[in-house]
């Protein structure tokens, strides 16, 4: 194996390292909100966990089996209408998720950080974006916590539909449903409330993470650098040839399309080879392609 091949190996390897982090990170932060400010109001939210949450409230159900056993259906249906890998990340998602709203219910009940009933409105809001932010931390990593996650990613894989309106729609179907438990419009009104805001929050966060740059660079040096961005970045690099109009002399141009996070590392590859090169960085509507989004 040549070190080519080895450095795409580890570079593979350390991409699924950073994304079962994340994908840990974003269940974490949604296991808290469920727990510390839903559970205990008694909100209504869509999915597998606001079914589990219904019947929690209605029979004293753990949530966290509730949201194991469903999904068990679910994810035979997921292994045979989507890929193998995204199975095995669902199997890896509900595993977390069912642990550690276990672990969070217990450590909510025995220490509680709200008194339910006061600020209802404000438990609700921060419950939703702790809830959007986890599962968009999991959808830009591509992961999925179950449930609704696979309509969703059904969905997202067939349509231009972003996923977090795929996920208002299969939500409010769910949350409709809770009128037969609460005879209540007011606790729907709350659970569409929840909705929009954790959908808002998970767009946010899958868009910031998927959001690209154009870079274009001129450099007397412009090898060096469309080398070392094309080895340590693996991102592909074009060369334009150019001409500045003032001094009639052709220039090279290095043209590199990069995710945003990615921004400070091409700066400092830049940096170190001709800190006197001309840098033009614009943000991009989409980019689709390899390494990028892939077109619907």
């Amino acid at each position: 194996m040549n070190k080519f091949s080895q450095r795409i190996e580890k570079r593979a390897f350390m991409i699924l390292v950073k994304d079962y982090f994340f994908i840990f990170c974003g269940i974490l932060l949604y296991s808290v909100g469920y727990n510390a400010f839903i559970l205990p109001e008694k909100f209504v939210m869509g999915g597998v966990s606001g079914v589990a949450s219904l019947l929690y409230y209605a029979f004293g159900l753990p949530p966290a089996f509730m949201i194991m056993l469903i999904n068990a259906a679910l994810l035979l249906i997921a292994f045979k209408a989507l890929s193998k890998q995204f199975t095995i990340r669902t199997i890896v998602g509900v595993s977390m998720l069912s642990a550690l709203v276990a672990l969070f219910q217990w450590v909510f009940t025995v220490f509680p950080i709200i008194t339910p009933g006061e600020d209802r409105f404000m438990h609700l809001v921060i419950g939703a974006l702790m809830g959007g932010a986890g599962l968009g931390l999991v959808f830009a990593h591509n992961g999925s916590t179950g449930g609704t996650d696979i309509v969703v990613a059904l969905i997202n894989k067939h349509s231009n539909m972003s996923i977090g309106r795929a996920l208002q729609l299969v939500d409010i179907c769910v949350i409709c449903s809770s009128y037969v438990l609460f005879q209540s419009v007011e606790v729907i009104v709350y659970g569409i409330v929840y909705t929009l805001i954790a959908s808002y929050a998970l767009d946010y966060v899958v868009n910031g993470s998927r959001q690209t740059v154009q870079f274009l660079i001129i450099s007397k040096r412009y090898e060096i650098i469309a080398d070392a961005i094309n080895n340590d970045m693996q991102r592909g690099v074009t060369i334009l040839n150019g001409e500045g109009w003032y001094s009639k002399k052709p220039v090279m141009v290095v043209m590199v399309l990069a995710r945003k996070y990615e921004s400070q590392y091409v700066f400092n590859i830049i940096k170190s080879i001709d800190p006197n090169a001309m840098v033009s960085q614009s943000f991009c509507q989409g980019v689709f392609g390899e390494g990028f989004d892939k077109i619907k």
